[in-house]
């Protein structure tokens, strides 16, 4: 697949998430330590616990990784590796706001 067909593809998918409510955004966070019961805590807080989520960051955070990666519903990817596989496998995308940031700039 092409450059120009991926992104269209990205960005096709993007919007019709968008529509049906499945993108959310956070403030950027860093968790002092990586506990896994902080990340579930926060998902929990955000009432989407149960959905299968994709966490997409900006730059790699080893705190948010080793939390977000033991959870079994929940996948983390840098926001310059975003792909419509991805998106297409899971209910809800969570962005960091700096990778929200990101991807709006592309």
């Amino acid at each position: 697949m092409n450059k120009k067909a991926r992104n269209l593809a990205l960005y096709g998918l993007l919007t019709l998430k968008a529509k049906d409510n499945e993108i959310l955004g956070l403030k950027d966070f860093d968790l002092k330590e990586p506990k896994t019961k902080d990340a579930v805590e926060i998902l929990t807080k955000i009432g989407i616990n149960n959905d299968k989520i994709l966490f997409v960051l900006n730059e790699k955070n080893i705190n948010l990784i080793k939390s977000f990666r033991n959870l079994n519903n929940v996948k983390y990817l840098l926001a310059d590796y975003l792909n419509p596989k991805d998106l297409l496998e899971y209910n809800k995308i969570l962005f960091l706001e700096s990778a929200l940031n990101k991807i709006n700039t592309k």
